[in-house]
């Protein structure tokens, strides 16, 4: 296996000093001692919960091929006899490590951020570009202060197109994220009301969304969402920092734009503009209209980045959705089945629409049930946002809604008597209450912000019922 780093890069980039007999080098960085392999750096970053040094040792007798540890961690560590790199600082170290992996890379890279869609986004250009090139792309949502250098780091050095997400709840988040980044194409999905507690209102979303564009390389594209209120101020911004505009959407001016969409079973049909070309139609491999425009998005940035966006279009048929963010299974009940739509990782009032809508879209005739959590980091806005709810629930079709959560309660209070509505308070108490009362033909969306714990109802339903 060809090494990621070798040992004296590692030091140098990271101006850190060797403990022991280092390896020539390592196959990968890992922060996580459950799941290091063999031959991996681990990096013992120090979190908001836990310190990572605590973890070294078995890091160590997990295999790791060394260990990068704070100096003043040292004198607790200096038992272990893996070889060390020695740092000021863990994760400041690690960063030094992305700057210097982003210098070494001459191929092209992709940021991509926003209020809704930035995961499933760089999942469709990780996947799109595959026929161009080689990608090297985030895993889940790694998207933060750490998740960003953790990738960037992680990247090798023949890497022809980077794909990145970067994610943000206050303002300022985003800046030194993308300079470290330094991506050829910004893709900004759309710009929502999510983390709203933290922000004066949606136009100060924007400009902290807008941030990515202060990282673009020279002549670098920003890809904006043309059908929000907020382009015109995006576009501004990008501009002001020399990128060239792409836009997509339904809008009449976007340059990718959406003509025509479809939910036909549990995929999508796309008819679309990709810049001045000829319309196309393609199958999309997730549901939903919203979905359809981040695949717009995608395609925009592929093409921008020089990648082929029509033999995009073949990957884009066969993409998949991700634990947490609309993954669909099929439960055995009965003589039936019953679809589950797992959207437990995050809420906000956009992400919230959607999933409704692409929950009344179709199902097996049975009862169209909506389990829903709060939607957190809303602050003051948060008894309206959940009472604003009850419309789509109703326009969608819903025919029952289960609730859970302090939040909630002002969409129970907001619903028709024509819904059936079944309120506990707590994810564990629901999952109970749901495991014993889903019947075949149902269709069940599980959707709450990940901190309300509804992922646990998820895995009630699937070690309750088995896959089919």
């Amino acid at each position: 296996m060809s090494l990621l780093w070798t040992s004296a890069e590692m030091v140098t980039a990271m101006d850190g000093r060797p403990v022991g007999e280092l390896p020539e080098g390592v196959n990968g960085i890992s922060i996580d001692s459950r799941t290091i392999a063999p031959g991996e750096a681990f990096f013992a970053i120090t979190g908001d919960r836990v310190d990572g040094h605590s973890f070294a040792g078995h890091a160590a007798a997990n295999g790791a091929g060394m260990l990068v540890i704070s100096e003043a961690k040292l004198p607790a560590l200096g038992r272990l006899t893996c070889p060390m790199i020695v740092v000021d600082d863990v994760l400041e170290a690690m960063v030094r490590l992305a700057a210097a992996s982003r210098a070494r890379v001459a191929g092209r890279i992709i940021a991509v951020t926003g209020s809704v869609g930035k995961t499933s986004t760089k999942e469709m250009i990780a996947r799109g570009l595959k026929a161009s090139g080689k990608v090297h792309a985030a895993v889940a949502s790694f998207n933060n202060h750490w998740g960003v250098p953790l990738t960037l780091a992680r990247m090798p050095a023949d890497t022809e197109f980077g794909v990145f997400e970067i994610g943000m709840n206050h303002s300022g988040e985003i800046r030194p994220l993308t300079k470290l980044v330094r991506p050829h194409v910004a893709v900004v999905t759309t710009v929502a009301p999510v983390h709203i507690g933290n922000f004066s209102g949606i136009r100060e979303i924007a400009a902290a969304k807008a941030e990515i564009f202060e990282g673009l390389e020279p002549d670098g594209a920003a890809i904006i969402n043309r059908d929000i209120d907020e382009f015109e101020h995006l576009a501004r911004a990008a501009k002001n920092c020399g990128a060239q505009i792409v836009s997509f959407g339904e809008h009449a001016k976007a340059l990718f734009r959406l003509l025509d969409y479809r939910t036909i079973g549990d995929k999508g049909h796309v008819q679309a503009l990709l810049g001045t070309e000829e319309p196309v139609a393609f199958n999309l491999g997730l549901a939903g209209q919203h979905m359809a425009e981040n695949a717009l998005a995608a395609l925009a940035a592929i093409s921008m980045a020089g990648g082929d966006a029509h033999a995009a279009l073949e990957a884009l048929e066969t993409a998949e959705q991700l634990k947490g963010r609309g993954l669909r299974q099929q439960l055995a009940i009965g003589d039936g089945t019953v679809t589950l739509i797992d959207e437990s990782y995050n809420a906000n009032p956009a992400s919230m629409r959607a999933a409704l809508e692409l929950l009344g879209a179709g199902n097996q005739g049975g009862r169209r049930i909506a389990i829903l959590g709060d939607m957190l980091e809303l602050g003051d806005y948060a008894e309206d946002a959940h009472e604003a709810l009850a419309g789509p629930v109703v326009s969608s079709g819903v025919t029952d809604v289960w609730l859970a959560g302090e939040h909630v309660k002002a969409l129970r209070d907001a619903l028709p008597e024509s819904i059936v509505v079944e309120y506990r308070e707590n994810a564990e108490e629901l999952a109970e209450f749901a495991a014993g009362a889903l019947a075949a033909g149902d269709t069940v969306m599980v959707k709450s912000s990940n901190g309300s714990g509804f992922g646990k109802i998820v895995a009630k339903l699937v070690d309750t019922y088995p896959a089919r």
